[in-house]
């Protein structure tokens, strides 16, 4: 077996694309999405109808040019994530917008609207995970959210203070982000790279997993954003890791044993279970200056594709 077809018998395989055909061809089990992506899935010829099906259903539904915009991208998204179920057997993940990442109230409302307009395509919210920044305000949402049986996928991860907050409150599912950790401490360390066990984001994602299963958390990992291959070898056997179509490319064309590194029974976590307060929480957080840094440039970095997503829907 090539490693990609070994790694799906270690680990639950995410597609971290809205390309069809990409999807198609490596069978993963679940799909996400974010502002990133659905930029760039609207220059596939697949979506072009999309876009004008947007814009009509924000006519229709009215309201001024601003809640026209903010409808026609939910309703972009909800559609892509929609062609991506017909394809997928899980669940897709669908992220609120990221400018309302600080705002505990108008997440969950978002998060609402979009498993509303889920339902009238006639999704069931059992396939649909929202997606929501791992800020405080974010992960309180998502505990609401959690307990109406909205499940959600709590994105840019990035500290163990975040994945102690996520675990405290419920949630289903937590992306934590390799690729972007290892780039932060790379210019840090003034390094080109690092021995794949040495991996910085490797070793967070590690950390969280070891915690999460000693300290018996329902609460799935998932690695996501993958720099190279290396990274994601050194976490087979995470509950979940979504990748990019090239990186499954190049699983796909290597024939090497996977050898799987983590497992859920017998783990041993050196971290004491503590459940975080807001002041905690925060503390923890600050102190992580990469993650401090990589969470807010990551809002800024989705947030602008929204920007340039919205430009492409207007009424």
């Amino acid at each position: 077996m090539n490693q990609l077809e070994q790694l799906k018998k270690l680990t639950t395989l995410v597609a971290d694309t809205g390309d069809i055909e990409a999807i198609q061809q490596y069978s993963p089990q679940d799909a996400t999405t974010n502002p990133s992506l659905l930029l760039k899935a609207c220059s596939l010829p697949h979506y072009q109808p999309l876009l004008e099906q947007s814009r009509q259903y924000a006519h229709s539904a009215g309201g001024d040019s601003t809640t026209k915009i903010e409808n026609a991208g939910d309703k972009l998204a909800v559609m892509i994530g929609t062609e991506l179920l017909k394809i997928v057997p899980g669940r897709v993940s669908t992220e609120v917008d990221a400018n309302i990442s600080f705002d505990k109230k108008a997440s969950i409302a978002r998060a609402h609207k979009l498993v509303e307009l889920y339902d009238k395509a006639g999704i069931d919210r059992s396939r649909i995970l929202i997606k929501l920044a791992s800020t405080w305000e974010g992960i309180q949402a998502a505990a609401e959210l959690e307990k109406e049986g909205i499940k959600c996928n709590l994105t840019l991860l990035f500290s163990f203070a975040q994945a102690q907050a996520c675990a405290d409150a419920g949630v289903f599912l937590i992306s934590p982000f390799v690729g972007r950790i290892f780039d932060w401490y790379k210019k840090f360390d003034g390094v080109d790279s690092y021995a794949p066990a040495d991996d910085p984001g490797v070793i967070s994602v590690q950390r969280i997993y070891n915690y999460y299963k000693t300290h018996s958390f329902d609460t799935i990992v998932m690695g996501a954003s993958f720099r190279n291959v290396d990274q994601i070898r050194q976490l087979a056997g995470c509950d979940r890791l979504t990748i990019s179509p090239g990186l499954l490319e190049e699983l796909s064309q290597t024939e090497n044993t996977i050898e799987q590194k983590l497992y859920a029974s017998n783990t041993v976590s050196d971290d004491s279970r503590i459940t975080l307060n807001e002041n905690s929480f925060r503390w923890g957080h600050n102190e992580d200056a990469m993650a401090t840094e990589k969470l807010a440039e990551g809002i800024r970095s989705f947030a602008a594709d929204q920007v340039k997503l919205e430009t492409l829907l207007k009424v």
